[in-house]
Parts: C-alpha cells; sequence; structure tokens
C-alpha cells in the first residue's frame, strides 16, 4: 500500500501516510518487512549428530521388535542404550509428526449414576451386602475372606476364610447369616431378605443364585462401574482389614479363620458405628428388635 500511487496527486503515498491513517507505528511496518526476508530461525545450540529424518529412521528400527505399543518414552531409552543421545521430547514431538504413537486407550465417558446413594434399610434382617477381599498367609499363601454385612446395623452376620474364593466359599458367610439370624436353614427361611452383591463371577454363577432362590431371598446386584452400591460391605472391608488383617500375621487359614470369628463377636459388641449416633452394631439391633415388639 505504501508503494501505491495517488490517483489525484500522482505521487506514491509512503510509509509515513499509510502508517498513519492505519494507526500503526512505522517500526511495526518495518519489523513485518524484515521477518519476511529474514533467513528461516535456525536451531538454538549445537546441531544436533542426526537429523530429524535420520532421526525417524532409528525409531522405526527401535519400535519394530517384539513388544507392541510402546511409547516414546521406551523409543527413547531404547535409543539411548544404542548411544544414540538425544532429548524425550523431540522423540515425542518426531514421533507424532510421523504417526508413530502408540493409540491412546480410549476416553471412557460416564453417563449419569444410576445409585441413588440410599442403600441403608429401616429394620434389620431386609438387605445384606457381600463381598470379599483377600489377605497372605505365611505357610498356605493367599486366602480369600467373604464376607456378609447388615445393611442397617452395620453387624457383620458372616464370615468366611478359604483358599479358593469359588462360588461355593462365598455362599458360607450367607448360610452363617441364616442359621444365625432365622433360626434354621431350609427352603423360603429368608424370605423378604435381600442379598446386594457385586457382579463378581462368584455372586452371579447359577450356584449362588440357585441357592438365593431356594432360601426365598432376592438378589440385588449393584449397579456397574458404582461400587458404592455395595456400599456398606465395603466399608466393613475397610475396617476389616485396618482393625486385623493389615495388623496381624497369620501362618494358616485355619489360625485366619478362628481370629476371623474372633474379631467379628468384639466388632459387633464394641464398634461403634458414627451413623448410629456412635452404638455397637448389638445395641442397634436390640433396640430395633425391641421397638419392633413393643410396637
Amino acid at each position: 500500500m505504501s508503494r501505491a500511487t495517488s490517483p489525484s496527486s500522482g505521487r506514491i503515498y509512503g510509509v509515513a501516510m499509510v502508517a498513519q491513517e492505519w494507526g500503526v507505528a512505522r517500526s511495526t511496518f518495518y519489523a513485518a518487512q524484515e521477518r519476511k526476508t529474514a533467513p528461516p530461525a535456525q536451531r538454538r545450540g549445537p546441531r544436533p549428530r542426526y537429523s530429524d529424518d535420520e532421526l525417524v529412521e532409528h525409531i522405526r528400527r527401535v519400535l519394530g521388535g517384539r513388544f507392541l505399543g510402546e511409547g516414546y518414552r521406551k523409543a527413547w531409552a531404547r535409543l539411548r542404550s544404542e548411544g544414540i543421545r538425544t532429548s524425550q521430547r523431540r522423540v515425542l514431538r518426531l514421533m507424532r509428526e510421523a504417526g508413530l504413537l502408540a493409540p491412546p486407550r480410549p476416553r471412557r465417558i460416564l453417563g449419569p449414576r444410576n445409585h441413588d446413594g440410599i442403600i441403608i434399610t429401616d429394620r434389620p434382617d431386609e438387605m445384606w451386602g457381600t463381598d470379599l477381599t483377600s489377605v497372605l498367609t505365611l505357610d498356605e499363601g493367599q486366602a480369600a475372606v467373604f464376607i456378609a454385612v447388615d445393611h442397617c446395623t452395620s453387624e457383620c452376620v458372616g464370615i468366611h476364610a478359604a483358599k479358593e474364593a469359588n462360588r461355593f466359599q462365598a455362599l458360607e458367610p450367607l448360610r452363617q447369616g441364616v442359621r444365625g439370624r432365622f433360626g434354621s436353614y431350609g427352603a423360603g427361611v429368608a424370605s423378604g431378605l435381600s442379598i446386594r452383591h457385586d457382579h463378581g463371577s462368584q455372586y452371579v454363577s447359577d450356584a449362588f443364585q440357585g441357592e438365593l432362590r431356594f432360601l426365598g431371598a432376592e438378589s440385588s446386584p449393584a449397579f456397574v462401574r458404582a461400587p458404592e452400591g455395595n456400599g456398606c460391605a465395603e466399608r466393613f472391608i475397610r475396617t476389616l482389614k485396618e482393625q486385623l488383617l493389615w495388623v496381624k500375621t497369620f501362618r494358616t487359614i485355619e489360625e485366619l479363620r478362628l481370629a476371623l470369628h474372633e474379631w467379628i463377636g468384639v466388632y459387633n459388641r464394641e464398634w461403634l458405628v458414627a451413623r448410629h449416633g456412635y452404638r455397637t452394631p448389638s445395641q442397634v439391633r436390640h433396640d430395633l428388635t425391641t421397638a419392633t415388639r413393643a410396637a
């Protein structure tokens, strides 16, 4: 524009007049002109030993080994082990430009939560939660610990330890609870009881579900990706770990089993539950049972 000729006067506009009309400094105009004519900027510091194209070929070579899906950090480490020294940022840039980065894991977009946050019942023996954890014994290796907890009183109604974490062992805490709370074990004795569990293979098996139908209990699986739906059992397992499994060492599974049964007696009698006004699970059951009989 500064080199254009005015149609009225026939003279060139010039840089000063154009800059004044456009409201910019003349230094801005000259700086822009210098950028157009200046050679491309060079990388600061010493020249690298390998050019970008050469380094990309080395990256392709180290990525073609026996392992799949390795990222830029491992590519950088393999280059470094071969004496090809460069920075991780440069390897990342070149792999991104060459399309050599491992495909990222698809981002999981969670929908609305189905769990409404209410799993506490008003009366005992309306819903029990069951789950399992594991602990390491000195002589027999890993052992599975199955539990069952009342959602109303936070009372542990059954607990069991076994070498195998199968569907038959998962039923043992429920059998203990049914015998202790309903007085017998038979067809339909647990009518009106719901069993909250997750989607573990033990709990969705035909044997476990068939046993619930035999007892007259209802299966109540928690929602997928919503562990708070089985929160009573999860919270009890946390207490069990902090108070017993993580503070004592067990040599055999039988020693573990005896310690578990001794501990749940102490827990039910002496553990204070904040949501029950710092009463013990046994006190809560006694108070609710007494109030029901009086009514």
